[in-house]
Order: C-alpha cells, then sequence, then structure tokens
C-alpha cells in the first residue's frame, strides 16, 4: 500500500507541453514496492539516467494500445510520456524498440517560473537499484519491463464508445478537436466495415468491407530487397502503390506488417535512425532476433490516427523494400 501514496499526493492536470522535472533517485525509490513497481508499473533500470533532468509532457498517458492480447484499448492511471525520454535498452539485454516510456506522476514535479514542488513525504524505501535490475532480468533469457507488464499497470479496458476519452484526449493537450472528431468517424466507420463483411452480401459492401485507409496486399510470396541502410543515411518512404504491390494478404512483407498508421508517411523524407536486429516480445518476455533487419526512422512514429489517438508513439519498423536512398 506504501507504493500508492505518492501516486495519489501526485494526482494534478499534467497536460501536453507542461514542464516537469524527474525526482531524484531516492524519492523515486520511495514510492516504489519490493518489486520496483509503482501501481504495478515499473520504474526501470533505464529511467535512472533522467532523474534530476528537465522535460516537456509530450502526452497524457491516459490510455494504450494493447499489444500483447491484442484486447483494444486500455487506461491508464496518472501516467505521463515525457519527450525525448525512451527506453534504451541498457537494462534489458540491449533491446532495440526503444518504447516511450511511462512516468507516474509521483516521480515528477512541475516547473512553474523556476520552482519545483517538494517531494511528497514517503516511508523508508522497499526498493534498491539492485531491486530495479533483479526485476528488469526476473529469469535467465526473460526480461520484464513496461511494455510486457502493460496489462497489469493498466488492467481496465476503454470501450470505443466510451466518450470520457475523447474528452480527455482535447483536454489533455494530447490531441485537437478536429483529430479526436476524425478519429472517431474512422473508428465507427471501419467497424461498420467488419460488420458488412460479416453479414452483408458483397455488392452492398464498401470496398468489400476493407477497413479505411484501405490497405489490401494480393501476393502469396512476398520479395526481399536490401540496400544497405545505415543510422544517417537519407531515405524516402515509397508511394502506397509501390508498398501496397509487396505485401501479402495479410499486409505483411516477410511477416512484417505494414500499418495503416505508416501509411501518412509515404512519400516523405526521413533519416535512417538505426537497424533494428532485436526486440523483447511483450507476451513472453523473450529476446526476439530478427531473420530479416528493419529500419527505424528518426521522428516518424505511430499517431494513433487509426488507433484511437493513442498516444505510445511507437516506432514502425520498415523494410528497406519499403524504403529508397536519397543520400
Amino acid at each position: 500500500m506504501k507504493a500508492t501514496h505518492g501516486a495519489r499526493q501526485e494526482r494534478s492536470s499534467l497536460r501536453a507541453g507542461d514542464v516537469v522535472e524527474v525526482r531524484s533517485r531516492s524519492e523515486i525509490l520511495a514510492t516504489l514496492d519490493e518489486r520496483g513497481e509503482l501501481d504495478a508499473l515499473h520504474f526501470m533500470p533505464e529511467m535512472l539516467q533522467f532523474c534530476g533532468q528537465r522535460f516537456t509532457v509530450e502526452a497524457r498517458a491516459t490510455k494504450l494500445c494493447d499489444t500483447i492480447s491484442w484486447s483494444g484499448m486500455r487506461r491508464m492511471e496518472d501516467a505521463v510520456h515525457l519527450a525525448g525520454a525512451r527506453c534504451d535498452g541498457g537494462g534489458h539485454g540491449g533491446c532495440q524498440a526503444s518504447c516511450m516510456l511511462y512516468w507516474k506522476q509521483a516521480w515528477l514535479k512541475r516547473v512553474d517560473d523556476g520552482a519545483v514542488a517538494q517531494a511528497p513525504a514517503a516511508d523508508p524505501p522497499l526498493a534498491t537499484t539492485d531491486t530495479l535490475a533483479d526485476a528488469a532480468e526476473p529469469e535467465p533469457g526473460r526480461y520484464a519491463c513496461q511494455a510486457t507488464e502493460l496489462l497489469r499497470a493498466a488492467p481496465r479496458p476503454v470501450k470505443p464508445w466510451d466518450a470520457r476519452q475523447y474528452v480527455q484526449d482535447v483536454t489533455s493537450g494530447n490531441a485537437g478537436l478536429l483529430r479526436t472528431v476524425r478519429s472517431v468517424v474512422v473508428g465507427v466507420f471501419n467497424e461498420y466495415q467488419d460488420l458488412s463483411r460479416r453479414f452483408l452480401p458483397r455488392p452492398l459492401r464498401i470496398k468489400d468491407g476493407l477497413r479505411y485507409p484501405y490497405i489490401r496486399g494480393t501476393l502469396t510470396k512476398t520479395p526481399d530487397e536490401r540496400i544497405g541502410l545505415k543510422p544517417g543515411d537519407v531515405v524516402r518512404i515509397k508511394s502506397k502503390d509501390q508498398i501496397i504491390s509487396t505485401l501479402d494478404t495479410t499486409n505483411r512483407n516477410r511477416g512484417m506488417t505494414f500499418d495503416a498508421e505508416m501509411l501518412k508517411y509515404c512519400g516523405c523524407e526521413a533519416t535512417v535512425l538505426r537497424r533494428v536486429e532485436r526486440i523483447i516480445d511483450e507476451d513472453s518476455g523473450k529476446m526476439l532476433h530478427f531473420k530479416n533487419p528493419c529500419i527505424v526512422l528518426e521522428g516518424v512514429v505511430c499517431s494513433g490516427d487509426f488507433h484511437r489517438v493513442c498516444p505510445r508513439s511507437i516506432y514502425p519498423y520498415w523494410r528497406e523494400i519499403w524504403l529508397e536512398r536519397v543520400r
């Protein structure tokens, strides 16, 4: 129970754009339980490097896409994402997913005109830095992190018809009114499309019941292309039609999905951030090693336009065949 005390004191109205300071190591450890968690959310070893630094709140983490059991949207309480604060994988076997970190508001103090809030009163800490390291790899070859434990930290589902989430999207500063309304309209349309495939004869369906924005691959075997991209290279993302021509009927190329959220970047130029060769599987906690390395691009993240404005800002993975070198 002690581990939730600070969080309840720190319930505040942090919004996107607010400036905060990450509390000191000792202050944060004092909010954690013996598992190194607060309200079932891990404070990870990779987060220690940010203690004492100031950041801008990028988004209120009010909800998130369930990428473990794919149950839909889940609700997170008292947490935010900070601009530029991503996991570097240093405490988790060098995972290269670069997830946006979750920060409980108890781990932060608001910065207003140069003043900072006082630390909340706390009992002697139950957690240490060794606790964080042990929690990161509870057994050899299996890792635990914020991403693998998200269903514990965000146990409650958020149904599409719960209008409160859309009000929060706007009032928190996560999204403007027009973007939020658009996401609702697209969501309703795609629900209709799903139902039409089940209940309507083909002639009465809109684009055969395909979900917007209408991506449909047709191949049974997908092509491979390597152009030797490395960090710092500038690339142009190919057109929608060019990319669709490389996809199978599940919209994958050699097992990698081309997601609707990636479509907005078609035709844009971007810089290669890194080649991704290993990530932690969120379901099993085991390290996955890609047979076909993929690419992440600087500033190219999932914006949640087709996922109810989810603020996780996950890096999409790009096959090299979807990119062309500019310089």
